[in-house]
Order: C-alpha cells, then sequence, then structure tokens
C-alpha cells in the first residue's frame, strides 16, 4: 500500500520541515517494537510449565472481564503484539503510513490522546460485545483498534487522496475505509483470532470524536482540526483540493498577497524553522494569523 504522489499530497520537502517520524509516532514505533522484544523475551523463559510470555500476557493484554481484567489493561493491549506481521503492518501500513499527516495537522498532544482513546473504546467493545457475538478464548492484544481509528481521520482530512493496494491498485481513502468496515462488520461472529468487534470500536470511537471536533467547531468554541473543512467562506476546502496542508486552506489569499515579510532572508529561514516547530509540536491551528502568512508566503517563493 503507497500513497499517489499528485493531488492533496502534503509534500515532505517544503522547507526541510515535515518530519516522517514526527514525536508521537516515533515515540509509539519504538515502544512498541521495545514491548515486543520484551515478550519475545520472556517467552524463552518458562517456571513449572508455565510460560513467562503466558503470564506476561495475562497481566498487560485485555482480558475477559471476570477471568483476570484489570482497568490498565485498556491501555497496555495496546502495545502488544502477537508476531512480528501484526507488528509491522499496524505500526508501518497502519499508523505511520496514516497516523504521519495526521500528527501533523492535529498536533503532537491532541494526536496521542486520539489515538489512546481510540484505543480504549475499542477495548471496550470488545469487553462489552464480544461475550454476546464473539465470545473471547483468551486474552486481546494488538494496537489494531486505535489504528482503525487513525485511518478514520485520516479519511475525514485526506477523503480523495490515493492510494495504491499493494501498490498496484488506486483507490481512494474513503472508499478504502468504508470497505475496512464492511468487511469487519461481516466478520464479527465468524471463525478466528481477529478481534472485529475491537477494530469496529476503535473506528466509531475515532468517528465519534471526529464529530464532537466538528460540533466544537460550528458553535465556535474552539478552533479544532476540522475547522478548515467545516467552516464556511475562507476557511472551506474546495472538494478537489490539490497541494499540500500548508497552502490548501485557513486563510485569505488577497490578504496574504499583501503580506511582506519584515524579517530579511536569513531570519525569516530562522522564523519559518520555528514555525514548522510549533507546527510539530501543537498542530498548524495553533499559528497565528501573522505566522500563517508569513508560512504562506514562503511557501509561494518555494514554488
Amino acid at each position: 500500500m503507497a500513497y499517489d504522489n499528485q493531488g492533496n499530497y502534503y509534500r515532505p520537502s517544503m522547507f526541510g520541515g515535515f518530519q516522517f517520524f514526527p514525536p508521537v509516532i516515533k515515540g509509539l514505533l519504538i515502544t512498541n517494537a521495545a514491548v515486543f522484544i520484551l515478550m519475545w523475551f520472556f517467552g524463552a523463559f518458562h517456571f513449572d510449565g508455565i510460560s513467562m510470555h503466558s503470564v506476561f500476557t495475562s497481566i498487560f493484554g485485555l482480558m475477559p472481564v471476570g477471568e483476570g481484567f484489570y482497568p490498565w489493561q485498556l491501555i497496555t493491549y495496546q502495545f502488544m503484539h502477537a508476531d512480528f506481521w501484526h507488528l509491522f503492518f499496524n505500526m508501518v501500513f497502519g499508523l505511520w503510513m496514516f497516523g504521519m499527516e495526521v500528527e501533523h495537522v492535529w498536533g503532537a498532544k491532541k494526536f496521542l490522546i486520539y489515538y489512546l482513546s481510540c484505543g480504549v473504546v475499542a477495548g471496550l467493545s470488545q469487553l462489552i460485545l464480544s461475550p454476546i457475538f464473539e465470545p473471547a478464548l483468551g486474552p486481546t492484544i494488538g494496537a489494531s483498534g486505535a489504528i482503525y481509528g487513525v485511518m478514520i481521520a485520516f479519511a475525514a482530512m485526506f477523503p480523495d487522496r490515493y492510494i495504491f493496494l499493494y501498490f498496484l491498485i488506486p483507490i481512494k481513502v474513503k472508499y478504502f475505509v468504508m470497505i475496512l468496515i464492511v468487511f469487519g462488520v461481516m466478520s464479527v461472529g465468524g471463525q478466528g483470532n481477529v478481534a472485529n468487534l475491537a477494530h469496529l470500536g476503535g473506528a466509531v470511537g475515532g468517528y465519534l470524536y471526529i464529530l464532537y471536533d466538528r460540533h466544537r467547531l460550528n458553535r465556535g468554541r474552539n478552533q479544532g482540526a476540522f475547522q478548515s473543512w467545516t467552516s464556511p467562506g475562507k476557511w472551506s476546502r474546495p472538494a478537489s483540493s490539490g497541494g499540500d496542508v500548508v497552502e490548501a486552506k485557513v486563510f485569505d489569499i488577497n490578504e496574504a498577497k499583501s503580506f511582506e515579510p519584515k524579517e530579511p532572508p536569513v531570519d525569516a529561514q530562522k522564523r519559518i524553522d520555528e514555525i514548522l516547530d510549533k507546527i510539530s509540536r501543537s498542530g498548524y491551528q495553533s499559528l497565528s494569523e501573522e505566522e500563517k502568512k508569513l508560512l504562506f508566503e514562503a511557501s509561494k517563493r518555494m514554488n
């Protein structure tokens, strides 16, 4: 699976400031890999015929209620994976590929809260609904529920972005996510070790968060991450928008044309770097109008 490089693609080369591994993504990748190695290490030890891997999983994996469940498991199970490919696809084709741009738009703090919240909702869905639809025989582990939430956020931000399944088949993100949800619903109650209810729970949790965020924007209480796709006038995003996240929205182009940065070239580049660092920390919506205009003018000079 891969992105196309046309349409509304976020160009990573701009100012050299786009991070392929923003802080939360990097931290989650490292933490998940470290936990996987730790679980593999524990798997080599047995005491009285009991695998330490099983003990580790029973403490930190998501156990059914009444069969060893503890509240902290709603967080810890998200960092555990059954095998290398489980880890690889969740982290690379899920978290990194879809989450990278979401974190850049939202900022580190908001993205981390969203990610963990989707995982918690996924875990609660598994605990509450699995006894009814697909009784669990053991602990649930994996970040897939949180990853489904990340894909929902990405599809809401870039619905018409193309990805390539198996690097060959082009499909818009919004249709790709719809197909995943449909397959998830159809698979509930089936055989296998896939926690379909957790996947769907993560997707629903992400969707509800986005609706709540839009509701706040429409009431004018806060300028959240979806301001540029939901509000009228100068905040609106054309349906066939192209280009990068920085240029496509958020300010009046006519106003920006009359803006002349006051800094000399060297200081201006330093200022641009500071603005990009601020975007990485707190998201694009945290910028002031002056910072947005400065970034826009610098973008025009680069093109």
